[in-house]
């Protein structure tokens, strides 16, 4: 039996060798991936693009001729004679190498173009939502295949080779069909007795006998079509775990144009990560001032607006939500939230009391990111101190507890602390900063 893969080649290139190809160069590319997300656009995240890796790590070991030391002069050469040493390059603009941080410093790279689906794929490997499944299962299911037997008809690749050879053998024992050790032996006994002459009756009969042994044979195949059976799969329905993330964005005077983009970019890697992974996870945007409210996603990016900082009152928000329209017997509570860390005196009191009160008992995981200004924008002689969210946060951090805490101020950050905070197996909750 031949197997033919005839699917079509992407762009005119070799499937089976690009597929080769990103799983020896996986970790590469998932680095390559991470940078590329981290100077992308917003809306670009999602987008499939070109990445660059270096070209050395990706060469294959070669068997080579030894043929022992040669001295070669190439054309063109006007500073080297036979039997000059030719020392190592300095990295200077001459012959073929670089200067540092020329334009031709990307030489030595290899670019490699990932489709969307590709890119997605290395960008949300090992990440997952912590704990989930530990509430009441979804009445949404998901399908998937289970065995179910064994059918009359079907793939050849779902072909059970035992399972129809040993119904072959059980058919053929049932209808007698003559085996070929009895042919050999009828076909020995007719060339002995033709060796006697006085045995000729006694020859026809044996040769009448193995043409009915043959035809028996034929009446009877060694295998037939009623033989075969294929490995059956059924639609199996599975339980899926229903959770709701809550987004919480600190969008108050504060919050810098520098800040902002980095909520941004963050919760646009929360939402690509939510929407590719999970089909039954649900995302609630609350954007505060000193008022909080539940927006829609356009909005959620989009809009500007300002005000004082009051983040009591988005934690107020969420409890809202949480009691109107997810009971938490039934759904897996998620949330992550992105502040400056400024905020309001008196009402650091309040954010403490809800969260060990009322917000981190029901949820099963709760990220806190803090962006900062970007670094060489402080103010000369600017000591950095712990902000008033991060020490009333910082307060509640203990063993087994659902709070994460992290720090950014550039965009290169953002990927590698958002894989800490949603890898899989969980993050430490004691260790609150990089």
């Amino acid at each position: 039996m031949n197997i033919i893969d005839r699917r079509l080649n992407p762009g005119g290139r070799s499937l089976s060798n690009r597929q080769r190809f990103l799983r020896r160069a996986k970790a590469l590319l998932r680095r390559a991936v991470g940078e590329v997300s981290s100077g992308r656009a917003v809306a670009d995240l999602e987008r499939a693009g070109e990445v660059t890796i270096p070209a050395d790590d990706i060469c294959e070991p070669r068997f080579r001729r030894g043929t022992g030391v040669q001295n070669h002069v190439l054309p063109g050469n006007k500073r080297f004679l036979e039997g000059d040493a030719v020392g190592r390059n300095s990295g200077k603009a001459d012959g073929r190498g670089f200067e540092p941080g020329s334009d031709d410093e990307d030489e030595d790279g290899f670019r490699f173009v990932l489709t969307r689906e590709e890119f997605l794929d290395l960008f949300l490997e090992d990440l997952e939502l912590p704990d989930l499944a530990k509430r009441r299962l979804a009445t949404m299911e998901a399908r998937g295949l289970r065995r179910a037997g064994y059918t009359t008809t079907g793939s050849p690749a779902n072909l059970a080779v035992l399972r129809t050879m040993r119904n072959a053998l059980s058919r053929r024992i049932a209808l007698r069909r003559p085996s070929e050790r009895e042919r050999r032996r009828c076909e020995a006994e007719i060339e002995r007795v033709e060796q006697d002459a006085t045995s000729a009756d006694r020859a026809t009969e044996l040769r009448r006998d193995l043409e009915r042994l043959q035809l028996r044979r034929r009446k009877v195949p060694y295998l037939d079509p009623f033989d075969l059976r294929f490995r059956r799969f059924a639609p199996l329905a599975r339980p899926v775990a229903q959770a709701v993330m809550f987004c919480l964005m600190d969008v108050s005077g504060s919050m810098t144009e520098h800040m902002k983009d980095l909520a941004k970019r963050f919760f646009m890697l929360l939402h690509v990560f939510l929407t590719r992974r999970y089909e039954h996870v649900e995302i609630v945007f609350i954007r505060h001032t000193h008022v909080a409210k539940e927006v829609d996603e356009q909005t959620f990016f989009h809009s500007s607006e300002t005000g004082g900082t009051v983040v009591s009152s988005a934690l107020l928000e969420m409890q809202r939500i949480i009691a109107d329209r997810y009971p938490t017997d039934d759904w897996n509570i998620y949330a992550a939230q992105v502040s400056d860390g400024d905020n309001e005196t008196n009402d650091t009191g309040a954010c403490t009391l809800l969260l060990r009160g009322a917000i981190l008992p029901i949820c099963q995981y709760f990220a806190y990111l803090e962006v900062g200004a970007e670094e060489g924008k402080a103010p000369a002689g600017f000591i950095e101190q712990k902000t008033t969210l991060w020490q009333c946060y910082e307060l509640l951090l203990n063993p087994g507890s659902p709070l994460a805490m992290r720090k950014i101020t550039r965009r290169q950050e953002i990927y590698p602390v958002f894989r800490e905070l949603f890898r899989r197996g969980g993050v430490d909750s004691e260790e609150v900063s990089r």
